[in-house]
């Protein structure tokens, strides 16, 4: 089987380096990757994983190399080729591909879809409302005494939302967003919701249409510094399972949020095949969704696929041929942390070009893995390409062993101007 993977991050990497284990894999192919994913080979075969120079986003020229290539599976990684229609246009070609066609990847580049969706069929979210001119939002903010969450619409690289605490700052991150455009035609309409408390979970569902299997939990850093302070990025670090839900209660959240949004999703004639990956606030009122993605997360990918045992060829195509309901996921009951290395700067402006040394070290520990995120090969060096450069992996018996080998594989590498939190997992471990 060939397999041709779309996206160029951490969790690309991921994907790549677990269908590469699969025995019905001959040969795959990445476009475009990165320095990690081209030193990848199937197992089956020993064939290293080609690098492809076509952008995620060029539609044509990826259909056309996956009808050249004579790709038996196309799997997609990022966000954006989906809202584009990716899955629409290769389906329409004859072409297998996993991924949620373009009316159900809303979910992720319409905030204003996604709540009026949460609100039509019950499923537990906060109290928001949705403005496109910027005094009115400004005028909701103050009925929640500025203590709220503004949203930009559209898809700003998991970076569109911003915290706030109180009207001074509600009234700045709706100027930001509504009139200087900061994340640009994303902003245009912006979703307000009120500020939820308590601990944040990602969760995840494999959907084929009509079933959705839920995995274990896992926990997202968003924010740039230790202790959840400075500004939010794509995300800093990961770690599964995490103690917040236990296995009933896991079953009781994905109940009241999965079985109405798969009813939902029928009754509005949304055929939803791939990965539902819904933000949950633990409140003391119950779950409540805070979002939902449309794909795999990055980096949750790295935690949860050095834990799955199944065949991931296997599951997804289960996923895209609506044949889910026969298979049970498998998890392997080891802990995994993934500890994000990134640029100096990040989530701000940040050079490129750095060399990184240390990686051969730190893969060679055992129960490790590094996942490539921002790099690139230059003059046969490995160099930084991007603000999140690495996803430092590692297996344990349990979330402290696990914490500690992610650190002690971190300690291995350096590059000029890298940072990393000090704390992923340490809300688990209190």
């Amino acid at each position: 089987m060939k397999i041709l993977v779309i996206g160029s991050g951490g969790r690309e990497h991921a994907l790549v380096w677990k269908l590469a284990q699969s025995p019905h894999v001959t040969q795959m192919w990445c476009a475009p990757g990165n320095a990690g994913i081209a030193q990848e080979r199937t197992e089956k075969t020993e064939k290293p994983v080609e690098c492809v120079n076509i952008g995620a986003e060029d539609l044509p020229k990826l259909l056309a190399f996956a009808q050249e290539k004579k790709a038996d599976f196309t799997i997609v990684g990022p966000d954006n080729p989906l809202a584009l229609g990716i899955v629409d246009l290769f389906q329409k070609s004859g072409l297998k591909i996993w991924g949620v066609n373009q009316k159900a990847a809303q979910f992720e580049s319409s905030k204003v879809f996604s709540q009026k969706f949460m609100e039509k069929y019950g499923i537990p979210t906060a109290a928001a409302g949705t403005f496109s001119e910027a005094a009115a939002a400004k005028k909701f903010c103050a009925t929640l005494g500025g203590k709220c969450v503004v949203k930009a619409d559209g898809l700003a690289l998991g970076k569109g939302v911003l915290i706030c605490t109180n009207q001074t700052e509600a009234e700045k991150a709706v100027d930001e967003i509504m009139v200087s455009k900061a994340f640009g035609a994303a902003g245009a309409i912006v979703v307000i919701q009120e500020y939820l408390e308590g601990v944040e979970v990602s969760l995840h569902a494999l959907c084929d249409g009509t079933t959705a299997k839920i995995f274990p939990t896992s926990q997202d850093h968003k924010r740039a510094l230790d202790g959840d302070l400075g500004l939010n990025t794509g995300g800093m670090g990961t770690y599964s399972p995490t103690p917040f839900l236990n296995d009933a209660q896991l079953a009781e959240t994905a109940k009241k949020v999965l079985e109405p949004f798969m009813r939902g999703c029928a009754a509005e004639g949304i055929d939803y095949r791939g990965l539902l990956y819904p933000g949950v606030m633990l409140t003391k009122n119950g779950p409540k969704i805070l979002e939902f993605n449309a794909r795999f997360g990055d980096p949750e990918t790295q935690v949860y696929l050095t834990r799955l045992e199944n065949d991931l060829v296997e599951i997804l195509e289960a996923s895209t041929s609506g044949t889910l309901a026969n298979h049970e996921l498998k998890w392997n009951p080891a802990a995994s942390v993934c500890v994000v290395m990134a640029s100096g700067g990040y989530p701000g402006n940040y050079p490129k070009g750095k060399p990184i040394l240390g990686l051969a070290e730190a893969d060679a520990l055992p129960h490790t893995k590094v996942f490539h995120a921002g790099t690139a090969l230059k003059d046969s060096q490995i160099v930084t390409n991007g603000g999140r450069v690495l996803g430092v992996t590692a297996l344990g018996k349990d979330l402290k062993a696990a914490q500690a080998a992610a650190y002690a594989a971190v300690e291995k590498i350096q590059f000029e101007g890298a940072q990393f939190r000090r704390d992923i997992a340490d809300k688990a471990l209190r």
